[in-house]
This record gives structure tokens, C-alpha cells and sequence, in this order.
């Protein structure tokens, strides 16, 4: 279904003239085949975390070549990935989303811009950084991953200058995964190149970059807030177990349609955290049963998804501060 509905909505984006004229079609093409890609998105990650089939060299090229599609570094991902499962919400050795503590220099810096600016301004700004570089920059450079990786990091390659922290997100026995995965991204961008020189660089652009900006706003609003809100603990060291961190992400509306497209990854993420290895369509079942018999547990939050983005972009833009009663950080 998610690879079927992707090509027919590049095959009508192919007919799009590249005219003025046409520019709101091409704001409904960019969004409507982004919505609908996503859902190779997911299932690449599925794939990732041995989700998908039982036959790991049939789910290891299926996530190879969905995410390599989406210039996704598959191998280098699902390493990083596994590592934010591992270390959910941990702000030393977690990983995507790690918010700066008060204390440190970044810290500093964003509280000052969080005051200087009014909370339009910010929250506008943050947005910005979240959902339209934000990815790019996570894979490039390792922003917002934890403390004991260093910045930067890189998806791509794992020399200098990129180890330098405490800890190696990617050890040297991964170089041929991620020389793997680079090679992956590199033969689409060749594939696109060559796409630009027999229509045009402005059609390319068009038809792939567009839904190539909404896949990474989707991708960056799951998991921002699958993870960040107000009253969501992140923990140090002193204070973290896999549990309580798997614990603090939340379960969020996203409707019938979305969670038909997008395999509902926002929806039943808790039971994801708990098992990463059920595939979606089992973890509705898995969702149920955990509200059953663990409901003050399970966090589920009912706002609005623009709603719940604009109230994190501007309340949770900052640092998180040390709570002195349960030693957690909260923004």
C-alpha cells in the first residue's frame, strides 16, 4: 500500500506543469505525497528493529532500499536508532531529542534566546529547527544527541572529527555497515542527478524534494513529540533505568488516516518502547493491553497534534532544569 500510493503520487506529480500557475498544486502535491511516503518511512524503521519478517535478509533489503530511497543511511540509522531504544530519555547516553541541561554552554545560549525573543518568535524559530533542518542535521552533525557522544557526530562517517566524545555512537567494527549505507544514499542521489539531466533539476526538485521536506516534517513531529512536553522526565545517570525511560513517551491523536498511512507509529508508541520487535499492525493489540493492565503507566495525551506542536515549541525550545524532589529534568 505505502509503495503503491508513492508512486502513483510521483507519477501524477510527473504531469504537474512547472509554471507559477501551478504552484498550489504543487503545495497540494508536495504535502499529499509526503503524507503518503512517510509510510515507506516507517516501515524501513520497522525493518530496523527486526519488526518486519522473520527472514532478516528479506527485511534488511526492504529497509535498505526504502530508506536509501529517502537518502536515509539505513544501516548507520538503525544503529542509532537502537541506541535511543536502549537509552530512552537518558541524557548522557540517549540519543534524537536530547534537550541541553540549564547548566551547559548550549543550555545557556537557548534560555537567553528563549528570553530575549517573545514566545512567537521562538516558538516560530523552533519549529524551523525541529521540523525542517533538524533532521538533516541530526544524521550530518548528530544534533540533540546525547551528551556522552560529543559533537558533532556524523551518520556518515566515523573519523575525525566526528569521535570525539566519551563514547563511540559508532564504533570502528560499523564502518562497513555505514560505508554500506552511505553507498546506499549515494546511488539516489546519482539516480536523481540523472533524472535532473533528462527532464530538468526544477522538475527533480518539484517532484522529489518536495515530499523529501514533508517526510522529514512528519518524521521530526513523531518523534519530538513522542518524547518532549512539560511534564516528561529526562534523567542523568544517578537517576536512570530503561524502564522509567521507555516509560515517558506518549501515546498521541493522529486519526484514522494518519495512522492508516503512517501505520499508526504515533499512536501505539509506548507498546513500541516496550517491544520494539512487534510489528504495527500487532501493536494495537499490544496498546490495548497495556492500558488494560497498566493504565497510570501508559501516557497518553489528547491535545490536538498543532495544538500539542506549538505548545512544545514554545514551552519546551530551552534547557531542562534538575527537579530537587526526584532528581529528574524537566523543561
Amino acid at each position: 500500500m505505502s509503495v503503491g500510493l508513492s508512486l502513483a503520487a510521483l507519477g501524477i506529480g510527473s504531469q504537474i506543469p512547472l509554471t507559477l500557475l501551478a504552484t498550489p498544486l504543487w503545495v497540494l502535491y508536495g504535502i499529499g505525497c509526503g503524507t503518503i511516503a512517510m509510510g515507506c518511512w516507517v516501515l524501513a524503521h520497522e525493518c530496523g528493529h527486526n519488526a518486519f519478517h522473520p527472514n532478516r535478509r528479506i527485511e534488511g533489503v526492504v529497509g535498505f532500499l526504502l530508506h536509501s530511497a529517502l537518502l536515509v543511511p539505513y544501516y548507520s540509522w538503525a544503529r542509532s536508532h537502537s541506541v535511543h531504544h536502549a537509552h530512552c530519555n537518558h541524557l548522557e547516553q540517549g540519543e534524537t531529542h536530547v534537550p541541553p541541561r540549564a547548566s551547559s554552554t548550549l543550555g545557556q545560549i537557548t534560555e537567553q534566546l528563549k528570553k530575549m525573543l517573545n514566545p512567537t518568535l521562538f516558538g516560530i524559530i523552533s519549529l524551523f529547527n525541529h521540523l525542517v533542518i533538524g533532521w538533516p542535521l541530526y544524521l550530518l552533525f548528530g544534533a540533540t544527541g546525547g551528551e556522552d557522544y560529543g559533537f558533532p557526530t556524523s551518520h556518515f562517517w566515523t573519523g575525525h572529527p566526528f569521535a570525539n566524545g566519551q563514547r563511540n555512537l559508532f564504533p570502528e567494527a560499523f564502518r562497513k555497515l555505514m560505508v554500506r549505507s552511505n553507498i546506499g544514499c549515494l546511488v539516489m542521489l546519482i539516480f536523481l542527478i540523472i533524472a535532473a539531466m533528462h527532464s530538468s533539476a526544477l522538475r527533480v526538485m518539484c517532484v522529489y524534494g518536495l515530499p523529501y521536506l514533508v517526510i522529514n516534517l512528519w518524521l521530526t513531529t513523531y518523534t519530538w513529540l513522542q518524547h518532549t512536553d512539560q511534564n516528561i522526565p529526562h534523567f542523568s545517570n544517578t537517576t536512570w533505568c530503561w524502564a522509567m525511560g521507555a516509560l515517558q513517551t506518549i501515546d498521541r491523536p493522529y486519526g484514522p488516516v494518519l495512522n492508516l498511512l503512517h501505520h499508526g507509529i504515533g499512536s501505539t508508541h509506548v507498546c513500541h518502547h516496550v517491544n520494539s520487535a512487534i510489528p504495527h499492525y500487532n501493536a494495537w493489540r499490544g496498546t490495548a493491553l497495556l492500558r488494560q493492565r497498566f493504565p497510570e503507566l501508559v501516557l497518553y495525551d489528547a491535545t490536538p497534534i498543532p495544538e500539542a506542536l506549538w505548545r512544545i515549541a514554545t514551552k519546551c525550545g530551552g534547557a531542562v532544569y534538575e527537579n530537587p524532589q526526584d532528581k529528574a529534568y524537566y523543561y
